[in-house]
C-alpha cells in the first residue's frame, strides 16, 4: 500500500470515529453523581492527593483559620524556595542548570568541590554512541522534534548492555547519561530534518566540556556558535524554572505510573515525552508566541488598552487568531495570583527586551498580562483567579534567543529531564505497589446475539 494511501481517512474510518464518538461520551451528571473526580482534580481544581514527595513542593493557598486562601504562588525544590536559589546564582553570575540537578537528584546543595566533580561526570556524559547521528538522527528525520527525541530515547535501550537493570546506581547512571545528551537529541535532530525537507546547510557542533547546559545549546544550535552572556543566562535561568513542578504534573505522573510497572528507563522516560509532547502540558509556549504574533498584525496601535482589550476579547469569543476561545499563557491549574516561575523570568525578560531592542514588544506583554485576568473574570465564571503562568514570558524568551518554534517543547523536556529522573529514582528507593487507580464501569450487561440475528 502507499504510504500516502496507508494515512488516509476514509469514509469507513470517518463512520467508525463517529461510532466511538456516539458511545464514548459519558453522561457529565455521572462523574458527580460516583463522585469521580475528572482529571483526578476536584472542583475546585485541586489535584486529588496520589502520592508523597521529597523533590518539590507547589504551594499556591496558605491556611488562614482553618481555610485554604489563594496566595502569591511558591516553587520550592527539596525545599529551598527556587526564587532564592536562582537569586543566589545570578547575583554571582553562575550557571545554576548543574547546580540545582545535583539538588534534585540528591537532596543536598552541592560544595564547590562537589560540583566541579559534578560537572565533570555530565561532560563526559556528552557524547552519543559511534554512528548514532548518522544511523538513527539523521535517518527518516521527523517534523516533530518530541517524537524525534522519544525515538532517540527507545532506540538508546538497544546500545545499553544493562538497559533493563532498575538497580538505583544503574539508573542513575542512565538519568545522568539522558539529562547530558537530551540537548544533542534534540538539537541534531533538528538540524538534520532542516537538511533534509528544507535543504538547509547541515552542521554539527559537538558539545564542548568547558560550556554550561544552557552555553552548550547555544552553541550547538546557532551556525556561528556565538551567544551573549546575557542569552546564556536567560536561558539557563528558564532551565532551572522548568525543571521540576511537583509529581502530579502530567508527565512526572506520567513517570510514576510508568516506573511503578519496574520498566526500565528508556521506556519510562520515552513515556514522559510522550505526554509533554500534547499541547495541553508542554507546547502551550508556542501558541503564547503565535498569538502575540497574530495580535501584532491585528492591534494597530499596540499601546491602545481598548484596543488591545478587544482583541483579548475576541480571543475569547473564538473570534481571533485559532478561534480556541483561549488567552494562551494565561491561567493555570493550580496558581491564581501569580505563577512564581512567570515572576521571575520577567525580571530578566526587561534586560533582554533592551538587547534585542523589543521593548515595544515586551510593553505589549506587560499590557497583557495586566489586562487578560481583568477580562477573563468578567467575560467568564471563574472558581479561582487567574494570571500569567510560565509559557506567557519563556514563549517570548525563545524567541528572542531566536530558537525555532520546533524546539520550544524540546527545551521544556531538556529540564523536565531532571525532575523526571528524581521521580523514577524516588519511585524505585520507596518500591512501591503498581499504580493502579480504579474506574467504575457504567455500561449494563448484555447477552449474546449469535451473528445472525443481529
Amino acid at each position: 500500500m502507499e504510504y500516502n494511501k496507508y494515512c488516509e481517512i476514509t469514509p469507513d474510518i470517518i463512520r467508525l470515529a463517529n461510532m466511538c464518538a456516539e458511545n464514548g461520551v459519558i453522561d457529565s451528571e455521572l462523574f458527580t453523581k460516583y463522585e469521580v473526580k475528572r482529571g483526578l482534580r476536584d472542583l475546585n481544581g485541586k489535584g486529588v492527593l496520589a502520592g508523597l514527595t521529597h523533590i518539590s513542593d507547589v504551594r499556591a493557598n496558605k491556611l488562614v483559620n482553618g481555610e485554604q486562601i489563594p496566595t502569591h504562588g511558591e516553587l520550592f525544590y527539596r525545599g529551598y524556595n527556587v526564587k532564592d536559589l536562582v537569586n543566589g546564582f545570578a547575583e554571582t553570575d553562575r550557571f545554576g542548570f548543574e547546580e540545582v540537578t545535583y539538588l534534585l537528584l540528591f537532596d543536598k546543595l552541592p560544595d564547590a568541590k562537589e560540583l566541579a566533580t559534578f560537572k565533570e561526570m555530565l561532560a563526559g556524559y556528552r557524547t552519543l554512541p559511534t554512528s548514532f547521528v548518522r544511523d538513527i538522527i539523521m535517518k527518516a528525520p521527523s517534523k516533530d522534534m518530541m517524537n524525534t527525541l522519544a525515538r532517540s530515547v527507545l532506540t538508546l535501550y538497544s546500545y545499553d548492555d544493562r538497559a533493563d537493570d532498575t538497580s538505583l546506581p544503574n539508573v542513575l547512571r542512565q538519568s545522568l547519561q539522558l539529562i547530558s545528551m537530551f540537548p544533542m537529541l534534540s538539537i541534531y535532530g533538528y538540524h538534520a530534518y532542516n537538511h533534509y525537507h528544507d535543504g538547509k546547510s547541515m552542521y554539527i557542533h559537538n558539545p564542548k566540556p568547558e560550556l554550561s547546559t544552557a552555553e552548550n545549546i547555544l552553541h550547538m544550535l546557532r551556525p556561528d556558535s556565538k551567544y551573549t552572556p546575557l542569552e546564556a543566562q536567560l536561558l539557563d535561568i528558564a532551565l532551572v524554572l522548568h525543571m521540576e513542578h511537583g509529581g502530579g504534573n502530567n508527565s512526572t505522573f506520567t513517570t510514576h505510573v510508568v516506573t511503578s510497572t519496574l520498566t526500565d528507563t528508556y521506556s519510562a522516560i520515552a513515556a514522559a515525552i510522550g505526554s509533554l509532547k500534547g499541547p495541553r502540558h508542554g507546547g502551550a509556549n508556542i501558541k503564547v508566541v503565535q498569538m502575540f504574533e497574530d495580535m501584532k498584525k491585528e492591534v494597530k496601535d499596540w499601546k491602545d488598552e481598548d484596543e488591545v482589550s478587544n482583541y483579548l476579547k475576541k480571543l475569547l469569543h473564538k473570534e481571533a487568531f485559532d478561534h480556541a476561545g483561549l488567552i494562551y499563557g494565561v491561567g493555570h491549574a493550580i496558581y491564581s495570583k501569580s505563577d512564581p516561575r512567570s515572576v521571575i523570568l520577567k525580571q530578566y525578560v526587561d534586560d533582554l527586551s533592551a538587547e534585542k531592542g523589543l521593548m515595544a514588544e515586551f510593553e505589549l506583554y506587560s499590557l497583557v498580562e495586566r489586562l487578560a485576568p481583568e477580562i477573563i473574570a468578567a467575560e467568564r465564571k471563574m472558581y479561582k483567579g487567574v494570571s500569567i503562568n510560565v509559557d506567557f514570558y519563556s514563549g517570548f524568551i525563545y524567541n528572542m534567543l531566536g530558537l525555532p518554534h520546533e524546539l520550544y517543547t524540546p527545551m521544556f523536556a531538556m529540564a523536565r529531564i531532571v525532575g523526571w529522573s528524581a521521580h523514577r529514582l524516588e519511585e524505585l528507593a520507596n518500591n512501591g505497589k503498581i499504580i493502579r487507580p480504579a474506574y467504575k464501569p457504567i455500561h449494563d450487561d448484555m447477552s449474546y446475539i449469535p451473528i445472525e440475528n443481529r
